[in-house]
């Protein structure tokens, strides 16, 4: 018989392929098999507001007399309240489906077991934990934001081999400079694509002029942030237009022009403030993108979730010296020309 976990790794496949789309919902897949262990269905969540990954893969089911003896598998518990969409669990119990397998629980204050304790009531068999470490990481974003009550952190910064972050500056001489190969970056721009937001200190912005979007790959632009404390980044910067939501952190003035919205807030409790700011603003993931100050500030805090550091194929010799962890890196891989390295914070 095939195992719970073959079907479940089967919905996280199914979940990933929302990644970049369905914040500030989860990434939820689902499958449902019938009593010889076959798949009839599948489906997944594919962007906030619309179907919910159960209702999907129900509507999928071409002979619905089989659901009456067939078992739902769901990444994460099945919502039990009326959102944008009527609750999972009351169409599951509907459709007389005798069995659910859940990877892990929906720790959303409106669910939170109150979705298994909804089946169990209808008296459906409910199994959790299935495959549960890996439906977590799978939601990182999404379990961070309302567990922590703050976005996921994800760092990333560019290096070369004698890790150098950039070159020195002269004579305030804009322009970046490069230290990956073309096939990295439109790499970077589809992690940005994945992400709720970008943010970066205003060195960034003068130094490299930057316009912070996904330009180089089909994809969402995350919600820019800059964290200008007296305000002193140059207004005709690439970065000061209409065209995307920006936010521009600093302790001088609140007020809106359009998209660009400066947020005023306490540089002494700058990183706690910058946090509960994109929390109120439903952003569950940010990636911070430099520069080197910016980035120390967030690991001096013990601030962060992830790393994501990229090791081009060059040396600087000189320079402006890259960010370090104290930690052991997760995972160490070749992009190419590049080494991409990933550090996790225990």
């Amino acid at each position: 018989m095939i195992s719970d976990e073959i079907f479940m790794s089967r919905c996280l496949e199914l979940a990933e392929l929302g990644l970049g789309h369905t914040s500030p919902n989860p990434m939820v897949g689902c499958v449902i098999v019938n009593k010889n262990g076959v798949i009839i269905a599948e489906g997944y969540h594919q962007k906030c507001g619309e179907n919910h990954a159960e209702v999907n893969a129900i509507k999928n089911v071409k002979n619905k007399s089989e659901l009456i003896s067939s078992t739902l598998y769901v990444s994460l518990e099945p919502c039990s309240h009326f959102g944008k969409t009527p609750p999972c669990s009351d169409l599951i119990i509907k459709n007389k489906i005798p069995k659910v397998v859940i990877g892990c629980r929906d720790p959303f204050s409106k669910v939170n077991g109150k979705g298994i304790e909804k089946l169990k009531n209808a008296n459906i068999e409910v199994i959790e934990g299935v495959l549960e470490k890996e439906c977590k990481e799978l939601n990182k974003r999404f379990l961070c934001y309302h567990k922590n009550k703050r976005p996921y952190i994800i760092l990333k910064w560019a290096q070369t081999k004698d890790h150098f972050i950039d070159r020195e500056r002269k004579n305030n001489k804009q322009g970046i400079n490069w230290i990956t190969t073309k096939t990295t970056q439109q790499l970077t721009h589809r992690w940005r694509a994945e992400e709720d937001a970008i943010l970066v200190g205003k060195n960034t912005i003068k130094n490299d002029n930057p316009s912070l979007t996904t330009r180089a790959v089909v994809g969402k632009n995350p919600t820019r942030f800059i964290i200008d404390s007296k305000l002193t980044i140059n207004p005709n910067s690439k970065i000061i237009n209409d065209e995307y939501p920006l936010y521009i952190l600093n302790s001088l003035k609140s007020e809106v022009k359009g998209k660009i919205n400066y947020i005023k807030f306490k540089p002494n409790n700058s990183i706690n403030d910058i946090l509960l700011i994109m929390h109120e603003l439903s952003i569950q993931s940010v990636i911070i993108e430099g520069g080197a100050s910016t980035i120390n500030y967030f690991i001096e805090q013990n601030t962060w979730d992830e790393a994501r550091v990229l090791t081009g194929n060059n040396y600087f010799i000189n320079g402006i010296k890259a960010p370090k962890l104290l930690v052991e890196p997760t995972s160490n891989t070749m992009f190419g020309e590049d080494e991409i390295t990933i550090f996790k914070n225990p």
